[in-house]
């Protein structure tokens, strides 16, 4: 018995390999049946990275060993915070490591790299970029850690694991609350800026001077920019998966639960059909507004995050 853990730990990290670019498939056909116009195939993102796994790397010749060793690092950082999000069941062996505040330092050590390297090579739009990234993530930093912490007052703890284990005992009636409702906005906000989605970034652009993550990547080719892409799919994918544990974590199988981990995977991909569908909604009915407003945008997330935490306090 102490070897199904490990068993459903790769499982788990599995579905999030083949899970992540399944999402965006998905969330493209929506995107393409709400325009009018004819939708890819479902599977279109895995021909696309098998497609750059198969061409050769190119790199500059001022190149760094920063540039050559980002996508290893973000792709492998990613999936060690797969690992440690319960996306099926919160009794995985890296369920102590679930801390929230680990989580969001695992993503600042990915989008730093990332940073370097956008700079390493020299390039106008590279650099350009990396500033950018930074300046947002000087803002949805701290409104994802306040978040969380509002969040983390119900349970007493910042363990993904505990939060969802005690929103799952509470019920319902747990999440509806005014610190929640403040926090379910705030995340929202933060994770449109995160994964660089409409209105903050458009991953669907190819306007070097209206982009933020992709331009970073222009440098990249072969295997490389199919790990940037492949961890870019995947963080879209854990940003939703946070999401629906801290605040919709019905579903997710608890301790001992094995029996309940099959009716977790069909919850898993009902919430994650019924999110894609919201996101093209909201997507196709805002245009990217523009680079100074971001601040505006993310300024507004911190906000209703502190309105969240003071709720709390105040009201309950």
């Amino acid at each position: 018995m102490k070897i199904l853990p490990y068993i459903l730990e790769l499982v788990q990290v599995l579905i999030l390999l083949v899970g992540a670019p399944l999402f965006v498939g998905w969330i493209r056909r929506i995107k393409c049946w709400l325009q009018g116009r004819k939708s890819p195939s479902l599977f279109q993102p895995y021909f696309e990275l098998l497609k750059l796994f198969s061409k050769d790397v190119y790199l500059a010749e001022n190149a760094s060993w920063i540039f050559r060793f980002t996508p290893y690092l973000v792709f492998g950082i990613t999936l060690l915070i797969g690992a440690i999000v319960p996306i099926l069941i919160i009794d995985l062996p890296f369920s102590t490591t679930a801390d929230v505040i680990a989580i969001v330092g695992l993503f600042a050590i990915a989008r730093f790299f990332t940073a370097l390297a956008g700079m390493d090579v020299g390039t106008a739009f590279g650099g350009m970029g990396s500033s950018r990234t930074m300046m947002i993530a000087s803002l949805a930093e701290p409104a994802m850690l306040i978040t969380v912490f509002t969040v983390s007052l119900t349970s007493h703890s910042t363990s993904l694991s505990q939060i969802v284990q005690t929103l799952t005992n509470n019920g319902i009636l747990a999440t509806l609350r005014p610190s929640f409702v403040f926090s379910l906005w705030a995340f929202l906000m933060i994770a449109v800026a995160e994964t660089g989605r409409v209105p903050v970034d458009n991953p669907d652009t190819h306007l070097e001077l209206t982009m933020i993550h992709e331009t970073m990547l222009l440098e990249y080719s072969g295997r490389h920019l199919a790990l940037m892409e492949w961890a870019s799919m995947m963080k879209l994918f854990l940003f939703i998966s946070i999401g629906k544990a801290v605040f919709m974590p019905w579903g997710i199988a608890q301790s001992g639960q094995l029996l309940a981990i099959p009716l977790a995977l069909f919850f898993l991909i009902i919430k994650f059909m019924v999110i894609g569908v919201i996101l093209v909604g909201f997507e196709t009915s805002l245009a990217k507004m523009r680079l100074f407003r971001t601040t505006e945008f993310l300024g507004a997330a911190l906000l209703i995050a502190t309105l969240g935490m003071l709720s709390y306090f105040i009201l309950e």
